[in-house]
């Protein structure tokens, strides 16, 4: 397991404040990258702790958000995957859920979706780019080293991914 990424101060920049039990969308669950957050998210959201601008991201209505493409990939609606979280399931049995809703996924398949989903922001189409560079500017992060939305996500959140370069631990 990586070393947890540095606090960002909040004097440092205005951040989205850090979600207890809301992981960095680096952290695996088996061999995924951010099957876990969408797991807390499901939860949090259960629970009244996901803070509004969070819940329009959930799900598997909304084209190119990553809940959307992490069920798509798994093959498994957010709906099956939610009732499992509630009935009180560890990540790893909703996990073994998936699997038995859809194809295991190769080391392979999943190799490539890590890599696809870390770089989501990095040369990307334009439209892409530029909002991450809004949200970066938004969020007041400018010459943090953003080059991902998962990056952004885990500066916003008062995580630093570059200085420890999460995504170096987290593809394979």
């Amino acid at each position: 397991m990586p070393a947890p990424a540095p606090r960002l101060e909040p004097e440092d920049t205005l951040f989205m404040p850090n979600i207890p039990g809301l992981r960095s969308p680096y952290d695996k669950v088996g061999r995924l990258v951010y099957l876990g957050r969408m797991l807390d998210k499901i939860r949090l959201h259960a629970e009244g702790k996901l803070p509004p601008e969070y819940v329009e991201n959930m799900g598997d209505a909304s084209i190119g958000v990553f809940d959307t493409r992490c069920c798509r990939f798994l093959g498994v609606s957010h709906a099956d995957i939610k009732a499992k979280v509630l009935s009180g399931a560890s990540d790893e049995e909703v996990l073994a859920f998936i699997e038995t809703k859809a194809p295991r996924r190769s080391d392979d398949d999943c190799y490539v979706w890590n890599c696809f989903i870390m770089k989501r922001g990095w040369h990307d189409p334009a439209g892409n780019v530029q909002r991450l560079k809004e949200r970066i500017k938004e969020s007041s992060l400018e010459g943090k080293g953003i080059e991902t939305f998962f990056d952004y996500i885990d500066m916003d959140e008062g995580r630093d991914p570059v200085s420890v370069k999460r995504w170096e631990t987290a593809a394979g």
